[in-house]
């Protein structure tokens, strides 16, 4: 079998265009403009232009040595109003991508929903609703029907936790809403979409996108407010994916909560046995651990990520690559998945900082994916985050991820020193 080297992008993050060719209103078109949202106040609109330089893009892409790369496909460019007629246009500007990466020799692999659910639907109830799971499958339908004469490998949702705590209970992410039970009403409907449009995507690798990190209490007393945390981030939606069921844990503080236990209601008898279809493969998004501290003043389960100490190889998070391979191993301890792929990775550094320090990072992380290779551990893929500095969602343009640098006033694209480094690691790999 062999791996995929990849880089991994999200459409709203550099896409563009958001008026043309009939894409509809997305939550984060919404969310942009209310003040007070975007640490610049800046927005998608034009982000990194990929709508019109996809081209240049799949060029940069080949001379990096990439042989797979993970984009998501505007769920507003291909159902942009509330009639739910498709958009054909939206439909060929990924048969454009999509025809372009194969060429170069890159496989594809779309994900169909990094956050940017049309405005319309979250006008109706957003992921707090049951309907939102099917419309979700029929759009994932739709797009699978289209591409699947070229695309053999497919993620469903990409981080669903962020989704939904980010987006409906801390309100930092669109749609912006400070709900728990909206909150906890999310996180079953995205894994039921997953499960609905799971079942429609046929003969083809199918997998979801998960934000994992190991958690680490940091004192004595906040030893359960830690153990909520990997309840959450970690345990919550693994167990749904593969054990069919929520952890009992979970379950047991929800139905002693006189104002949550309405969650329960929200499972119907055959739900968890179509989120636990099974997966071909599950991807991890890994950046750091938590350190976790109890905190009262929290909604849900009182818990809070200590903030990372200064360090030269993020200016957003501790450095800890040794809490990828912690996860791999549990992963392959608890749940066997069939294949696992690190589906983002990556680090954000100051603009103008010498890239020694995003080397560093890649290359630590990349050492344990060899060590957990051999230990057995079914790793078929690594991509990074990003391919180009983007529109980092309520960071705005402040935070630079990107292989490649983007002068977001002309458009130009320069490889940093880390894209050189990973080409070359690609070639020596292969």
């Amino acid at each position: 079998m062999g791996f995929f080297f990849g880089a991994a992008t999200s459409a709203y993050q550099i896409e563009g265009s958001v008026k043309e060719e009939g894409r509809g209103i997305s939550i984060w078109d919404s969310f942009c403009q209310q003040k007070g949202h975007i640490l610049d106040g800046s927005s998608g609109d034009v982000a990194c232009n990929h709508y019109r330089l996809w081209q240049q893009d799949i060029a940069l892409m080949k001379s990096l040595n990439l042989n797979a790369y993970r984009f998501s496909i505007a769920w507003p460019r291909i159902f942009p109003d509330q009639t739910l007629h498709i958009n054909e246009k939206g439909l060929q500007f990924y048969d454009r991508l999509i025809d372009g990466l194969l060429e170069a020799g890159i496989e594809p692999f779309p994900t169909l929903y990094h956050w940017d659910l049309p405005q319309y639907i979250q006008d109706r109830g957003g992921w707090a609703s049951r309907d939102t799971c099917h419309l979700f499958a029929d759009y994932a339908a739709a797009v699978f029907n289209r591409f699947q004469d070229r695309v053999t490998h497919w993620t469903t949702l990409n981080e669903p936790y962020v989704s939904a705590f980010m987006g409906y209970l801390t309100g930092g992410h669109a749609p912006g809403i400070q709900s728990p039970d909206q909150a906890l009403a999310a996180v079953h409907h995205l894994l039921l979409a997953h499960g609905m449009a799971l079942k429609r995507m046929r003969d083809k690798k199918v997998g979801i996108a998960l934000n994992l990190s190991p958690a680490y209490s940091y004192d004595a007393s906040s030893q359960k407010a830690a153990g909520w945390y990997d309840m959450l981030h970690n345990q919550l939606f693994l167990d749904a994916l593969f054990r069919k069921a929520y952890p009992e844990e979970f379950l047991k503080a929800i139905a002693a909560s006189p104002t949550r236990k309405g969650f329960l209601d929200l499972i119907h008898p055959e739900d968890m046995a179509c989120i636990g279809s099974p997966l071909d493969f599950l991807g991890i998004n890994y950046y750091t651990r938590g350190i976790v501290q109890s905190d009262p003043e929290r909604p849900l389960f009182a818990c809070r990520v200590v903030p990372p100490e200064p360090n030269p190889c993020s200016d957003m998070w501790e450095f800890y690559p040794e809490g990828l391979l912690e996860l791999f191993e549990r992963i392959q301890r608890d749940y066997q998945p069939k294949e696992l792929m690190v589906m983002e990775n990556g680090t954000s550094l100051p603009e103008g900082l010498e890239d020694e320090g995003r080397i560093a990072y890649l290359e630590a992380h990349l050492m344990r994916i060899a060590q957990a290779k051999e230990r057995g551990i079914p790793i078929t893929g690594y991509f990074v985050w990003s391919l180009l500095d983007n529109f980092e969602w309520a960071a705005g343009y402040a935070r630079r991820f990107g292989l490649v640098e983007v002068d977001f006033a002309t458009q130009e694209r320069r490889p940093r020193k880390s894209a050189l480094w990973y080409a070359r690691f690609i070639s020596s790999s292969r």
